[in-house]
């Protein structure tokens, strides 16, 4: 065997055999996380995030059981700005549709917790985790429980005058769910295997990559929020313009950021293109390099198919006006985007990163 094949041979810790209940187990979790994003994402494309006015985070495991319980839980959501701004056509019926997607929103995150807090507790009283690994952990585990306290508090800005819920904590709780998926990725793959080179040239690219998907997403998620992606459903011009004339409506100027509906999709659209010239660029260095390790290189093209999955599904969804599948895949498709890019850091961070 060769040097070089030698120095990039695929390597795994001295713990990983120890470690490998403690890496299925976060995979598992991992997975869950991702199918929330993309319940999440559902939720918020069918309007059914409203429909839940009760916030019973100990109980209330099971939808209503009986027609008297749907008609009181019914009679609650009609009291809302939502049903008599903008649903109050709805019957019973069509409550029920979107009532389950946030129903499932809610149990989804609960079996999540379930998920994360039983094996860990059979695992650590097992002796299955090593001690270093438990601040990431205790981590992991404070920013489960922050997340439910930011949906509820997401879900009560829609409750009082606005029947919508607010684009900032929109973000907040979008951003918080993808800094959840990162860590859970990040701790797994220090567990199954060491990185696979230390290359500081690479390493600094892909950190910037990976901040700019994080921005991008969070972008997205202010699009979302305002339902910015229901306008100017052209590409690559905005109707005919490079720039929208309703761009800087809002004063102070700095406020069109956030509350600017065609001045989010313009920033999001930008930012997007920043990001993927950023992976392309990535991908064409990669491509030209000749001392890179294969791992590294097996993440830099995966990173790159990813995001043009990632830009195609966008355009798709701007231009067919933003309908469920390819809105929830869209937002599937960030969080794997986000996922290829930690891959890629952890290639060419070097041992001295390592998990734990």
């Amino acid at each position: 065997m060769s040097a070089t094949s030698q120095l990039y041979s695929p390597t795994v810790p001295e713990h990983a055999v120890i470690d490998r209940p403690v890496a299925w187990w976060l995979s598992g979790v991992a997975v869950m996380v991702f199918l929330m994003i993309v319940i999440g994402g559902i939720t918020r494309l069918t309007e059914s995030g409203l429909s839940m006015v009760e916030w019973r985070p100990l109980i209330g495991w099971l939808p209503p059981m009986s027609e008297p319980e749907w008609y009181r839980v019914f009679s609650l959501y009609q009291d809302t700005p939502e049903f008599q701004k903008v649903n109050a056509w709805m019957t019973i019926d069509d409550f029920k549709h979107i009532f389950f997607w946030e129903y499932l929103h809610r149990v989804w995150g609960r079996l999540i917790g379930i998920a994360f807090a039983l094996p860990f507790l059979v695992l650590a009283l097992t002796g299955r985790i090593r001690r270093a690994l438990f601040p990431r952990l205790g981590f992991l585990f404070l920013l489960g429980a922050l997340q439910g306290g930011i949906g509820w508090w997401m879900v009560k800005s829609g409750l009082v005058d606005n029947p919508a819920v607010s684009q900032y904590r929109l973000a907040v709780h979008l951003g918080v769910a993808l800094l959840i998926l990162a860590t859970l990725i990040r701790t797994t793959l220090g567990l199954i295997r060491t990185p696979s080179e230390t290359n500081r040239k690479y390493r600094r690219h892909a950190v910037a990559a990976l901040h700019l998907i994080a921005i991008t997403s969070v972008a997205g998620a202010f699009v979302a929020g305002l339902d910015a992606g229901l306008i100017y459903n052209t590409f690559p011009l905005m109707n005919g313009h490079v720039i929208p004339p309703d761009y800087g409506f809002a004063e102070p100027f700095w406020i069109n950021f956030f509350e600017n509906p065609a001045a989010v999709q313009f920033n999001h659209r930008i930012i997007a293109i920043l990001t993927f010239a950023s992976i392309v660029w990535l991908l064409v260095r990669a491509m030209r390099a000749t001392d890179i390790a294969p791992r590294t290189r097996l993440a830099i093209h995966s990173l790159g198919g990813m995001s043009a999955i990632q830009v195609a599904l966008g355009i798709s969804t701007l231009l067919a006006q933003v309908p469920v599948t390819l809105g929830a895949a869209h937002q599937g498709g960030a969080a794997l985007t986000l996922s290829a890019a930690i891959w890629v850091l952890f290639e060419v961070s070097g041992a001295k990163t390592r998990s734990g």
